[in-house]
């Protein structure tokens, strides 16, 4: 594959979500749960031209996933998608002027071929993403897969996966931490059930059936601030795909014929993956 697509990560975990990709007829935002004026500041600080993002996607409607949106929204003139039921699940998003999608869909936006795929979580027919770009004879070019804020990946998350270039997955929390840190049972419960998120361990055993010779980054999304940690995040999903440190504290590795890197997205470190 080649790199026609770019993701750009502005904010992924807990206190808010945002992501832009990037293709070589404009952008689509991934969610809006940090505020407008950081969402730009970020996103010049990784040289993103806002004026290209021609709609915003949102997965559904948790707050940090959507606590910047209706600020945004008063000055964006592109689309603003979501399912009917995102769109309605929260006063936040009211009013706003959504186009609905179902959670198995197909679009096209800014040049991207965009799939959508169920996942699993507390709130209102939430999906993933997976952005591709095709040539006049429907060859594949370039892919790019997106799924955060699941508790089990579904049998269309595992098809549409596969095989991307670039694999943005939750890789939330580590289970030992989990079970013995701070958050009270019934939030444990939560977080760790099969409307939650996924886990280190999770994501390790679903890598080897997602990741192909054309992938090229798997980037581990929405980290748990109190629950795990970027270097017990990598080493356990390097252990899955054979891959070796590349910096002494185990935040990137890659694999031994360099084909592939694994690293984590941060909270308030901004990230571009070409």
């Amino acid at each position: 594959m080649r790199p026609l697509m770019h993701l750009h990560i502005l904010a992924s975990g807990s206190k808010g979500n945002a992501a832009i990709v990037e293709g070589p007829q404009g952008s689509v935002l991934i969610d809006c749960g940090i505020s407008r004026k950081r969402l730009f500041e970020r996103a010049a600080e990784l040289g993103v031209r806002m004026d290209r993002v021609e709609a915003a996607i949102i997965t559904h409607e948790h707050s940090d996933h959507v606590n910047g949106l209706r600020v945004f929204a008063k000055r964006f003139e592109g689309s603003l998608i979501a399912t009917q039921g995102t769109a309605t699940a929260s006063q936040n998003l009211l009013n706003l002027p959504f186009t609905t999608v179902g959670n198995d869909d197909e679009l096209m936006l800014a040049g991207m071929h965009v799939s959508t795929f169920p996942t699993s979580h507390d709130v209102c027919d939430p999906f993933g993403l997976r952005f591709t770009i095709v040539d006049e004879d429907g060859v594949i070019e370039d892919a790019l897969g997106w799924c955060t804020d699941t508790g089990y990946l579904t049998k269309q998350a595992q098809s549409e996966l596969v095989g991307c270039r670039i694999l943005g997955l939750e890789s939330n929390h580590d289970v030992h931490m989990l079970k013995t840190g701070p958050y009270p049972f019934f939030l444990k419960e939560r977080v760790g059930g099969r409307h939650g998120h996924l886990s280190n361990e999770q994501c390790a055993k679903a890598l080897p059936s997602l990741v192909t010779s054309e992938t090229r980054t798997v980037v581990a999304l929405h980290l748990s601030e109190k629950n795990n940690r970027p270097s017990t995040c990598v080493r356990t999903l390097a252990a899955a795909l054979g891959a070796e440190p590349t910096n002494d504290v185990f935040t990137q590795a890659q694999t031994p014929d360099g084909t592939l890197t694994i690293l984590a997205a941060a909270q308030d470190r901004p990230l571009t993956i070409w």
